[in-house]
């Protein structure tokens, strides 16, 4: 029987942008999920940044992240919003009609049901479903998903080699892809020995494929060149945001960009093609196969390109100290000490060098030094990327975050880590 619901996503900058302005949805079902995304820090539109803030007057100000007075936090004290906005629910509903006929072209917006599930950094989940009296018509995709055109190109060559949901159709604002029961991993996942023995295999069969893009590592430093251009001339309203801008600005950003692209171009790393974005939320536990060797599947493929090597393993292990699942200001805990220590990150690279095919054991040693180094360094560009991103979206997104406190703690970390590692 088809089901009733599916997971619908939708990438833009505000959702009162017109569509041509939108980065493009992304459709996941579940039941129907609407993905809204306010990435806008991947957008071209340079009038983004330039968006009037929203001000929330307090007469008092808790701490924040950072042990500061914090407006931010106040306004955020009782948790994250749960009401789903007007326009949100329009759209939705239109993309399920639309999209998804059957049972879906029956009902009026008025019986359409939709909730808030989840959110990420980048994107808001929405669960939107058949009232309880329609049942599905049979003809209708049981669990779809829809997103980027170009990230639907990868997806239809993921799905072909079976390491990805398969596709079951692209259209102007995203794609539909098959829902697979299964649940996203959580942080403290991760270090767990036989899940990142997994992940470690996933990544490797990634990095093993011959994919047809551009084969030139550009989306690294291009992706952080634009983003350090975009925060050298952005400005804020809120008080609490220029308080935080202005103690991240002395770090001297764009001068420490240069001292880490020095840094990287006398590391190796081989250009391979990358997720570049293997943190838990985009790794699904398959329903039925928790006692296989096979239970894990990587999804979320928006940032992949090719790519240094050493950016997914960095960034993964930046990952594992990140929840994002923590529901009060700032609505994220970070745990430096669950940055994986030596043996760990030997685990991880030891599988890693076993599907791909091994090395000799004279360079085994080696080797597994060198990707160490190579890693951690890499694990500097994951904090800088990431750290700007944050910034970016503190001024654009209307995500429930702290963006400014994750990016602080971002560049923290980057300076702490580079210590160890230069």
């Amino acid at each position: 029987m088809l089901g009733r619901v599916c997971l619908f996503g939708y990438n833009g900058s505000f959702l009162s942008l017109s569509l041509r302005s939108y980065l493009g949805p992304k459709i996941m079902n579940q039941g129907h999920i609407v993905k809204c995304s306010s990435d806008g820090a991947r957008s071209t539109f340079a009038d983004l940044l330039t968006v009037a803030e929203d001000r929330h007057p307090r007469s008092t100000s808790p701490r924040g992240a950072n042990g500061d007075d914090d407006s931010e936090a106040e306004s955020h004290q009782d948790g994250r919003n749960v009401d789903v906005d007007r326009e949100t629910r329009r759209r939705a509903f239109s993309w399920c009609r639309d999209f998804l006929s059957g049972s879906w072209k029956t009902i009026t917006e008025h019986d359409f049901q939709i909730k808030i599930v989840s959110g990420g950094l980048s994107n808001l989940l929405y669960m939107c479903s058949l009232p309880d009296d329609i049942h599905p018509t049979g003809i209708e995709p049981r669990r779809g998903v829809d997103s980027l055109v170009l990230e639907s190109v990868m997806f239809a060559i993921l799905a072909e080699r079976e390491l990805g949901p398969r596709l079951y159709g692209i259209f102007p604002e995203g794609r539909l892809e098959q829902y697979l029961p299964s649940n996203r991993l959580r942080t403290e996942h991760l270090g767990y020995p036989e899940i990142s023995a997994e992940i470690a295999c996933k990544v490797a069969r990634f990095h093993g494929m011959e994919m047809p893009f551009n084969k030139e590592p550009k989306w690294l430093f291009g992706t952080i060149d634009r983003y350090m251009e975009q925060v050298k001339v952005i400005t804020f309203v809120r008080e609490a945001h220029i308080k935080k801008f202005k103690k991240l600005m002395k770090y001297d950003l764009p001068a420490e960009l240069e001292s880490l692209r020095s840094l990287l171009a006398e590391t190796h790393s081989p250009v391979v093609f990358c997720h570049n974005d293997v943190q838990e939320g985009n790794i699904l536990m398959l329903d039925g196969r928790e006692n296989s060797s096979d239970k894990l599947m990587l999804i979320d493929f928006e940032y992949s390109s090719y790519n240094y090597r050493g950016f997914d393993f960095g960034n993964h292990f930046c990952e594992w100290i990140y929840d994002y699942t923590y529901d009060q200001w700032p609505f994220y805990k970070a745990k430096v000490e669950n940055y994986p220590n030596r043996e760990q990150q030997l685990h991880f690279i030891r599988h890693y060098l076993s599907e791909m095919g091994g090395v000799s054991p004279a360079d085994q040693a080696r080797t597994e030094e060198a990707m160490i180094l190579e890693a951690n360094r890499y694990a500097l560009a994951s904090h800088f990327l990431w750290g700007l991103w944050s910034i970016i979206q503190a001024k654009i997104s209307k995500i429930e975050f702290g963006y400014m406190d994750y990016a602080q703690h971002r560049f923290d970390t980057y300076f702490r880590q580079k210590k160890l590692f230069s």
